[in-house]
C-alpha cells in the first residue's frame, strides 16, 4: 500500500470572486469573497491478493453451411461445459455471455457459431481450467478479471486512507502557514476503476484449425496472478481562520 499527495495550495481570497474546479466530475466551487481557504488533494492506494480469477472463454466453428455450423457448435459447447464441470467448476460459476451464429460474406452462404462464457475459479486453477476448455475445443480466451469477494471493503480501504491524507496535509499546511485550519467547506472523491490482465490472445483458434481432433498442449500457460488495487482521490476545501 502506498500513497501520495498532490501539491496543496492556500487561496487568501480578498475583493473578488474565485472558482474552483474539480477536474474529474467538473463540480464547479464558488469562493466567496470573505472566505479564506485552503484546498488539498490527495490520493491513496489499496492493493490486495486476488480471491477470484474470471475467466473469459469461447469458440467458434469452422465456416459452413447454418446447419453444420450449429450442430458442430452445440457439441463444443456442450463438451466445454461438461468439461469444466467435471473439473470441479460448480454450475454458478459458469455464464453465458455471448452466442450467435454468424454469416461470413454476403454471398458466401457460409457460417459460423460464436460462444462465450465468463467462468470464476480461484486464481491458482486458472491455467488449468484455461487448459481445460481448450483441450475439448475453446479457441477463443480474451482476458482474466481478478478480483476479490469484497470488491466494496477493497474501496472503502482507500477512500479512508484518502481521506485520512487529505486532513492530514491540510493541517501540516495550516501549521506551516500559520493560520487555524476551519471547518470543511467542499469535499469530493473518485474510485479507480478495476485494473484488468488481458492475455489478448485469439491464437487458440490455431489449434482448432491443424487436424481434426487436435488437442491443446501438455504444457499450460504461465499465468501469474495481477494483484487487485484501488485507487481513490479525495479533494477537499476547507476555511481557515
Amino acid at each position: 500500500m502506498h500513497g501520495k499527495s498532490a501539491i496543496a495550495t492556500i487561496a487568501l481570497v480578498a475583493g473578488c470572486a474565485a472558482a474552483v474546479a474539480q477536474q474529474t466530475s467538473q463540480v464547479q466551487l464558488k469562493i466567496e469573497t470573505t472566505n479564506r481557504t485552503l484546498t488539498v488533494s490527495a490520493e491513496e492506494r489499496v492493493t490486495a491478493e486476488p480471491e477470484i480469477a474470471i475467466l473469459h472463454i469461447g469458440f467458434e466453428t469452422q465456416p459452413s453451411d447454418a446447419k453444420t455450423a450449429y450442430a458442430a457448435g452445440a457439441k463444443t459447447s456442450n463438451d466445454i461445459v461438461t468439461a469444466l464441470k467435471q473439473a470441479g467448476i460448480p454450475e454458478a460459476s459458469i455464464r453465458s455471455e455471448s452466442q450467435h451464429l454468424d454469416s461470413i460474406g454476403y454471398k458466401s452462404h457460409k457460417f459460423k457459431l460464436v460462444q462465450q462464457w465468463t467462468v470464476k475459479t480461484p486464481p491458482e486453477r486458472a491455467a488449468e481450467i484455461l487448459d481445460v476448455a481448450v483441450s475439448v475445443g475453446a479457441t477463443d480466451s480474451g482476458q482474466i478479471d481478478w478480483t476479490v469477494k469484497d470488491e466494496k471493503a477493497l474501496e472503502d480501504q482507500a477512500l479512508d486512507k484518502a481521506t485520512a491524507r487529505a486532513k492530514s496535509d491540510a493541517e501540516v499546511l495550516a501549521k506551516g502557514m500559520g493560520v487555524h485550519l476551519g471547518a470543511l467547506i467542499y469535499v469530493t472523491n473518485q474510485l479507480s476503476e478495476p485494473q484488468n490482465y488481458s492475455l489478448n490472445n485469439r491464437n487458440f483458434a490455431a489449434l482448432a484449425e491443424l487436424a481434426p481432433g487436435v488437442v491443446a498442449p501438455q504444457e499450460r500457460l504461465s499465468i501469474e496472478p495481477r494483484k487487485v488495487s484501488r485507487v481513490a482521490t479525495v479533494y477537499a476545501v476547507y476555511a481557515i481562520e
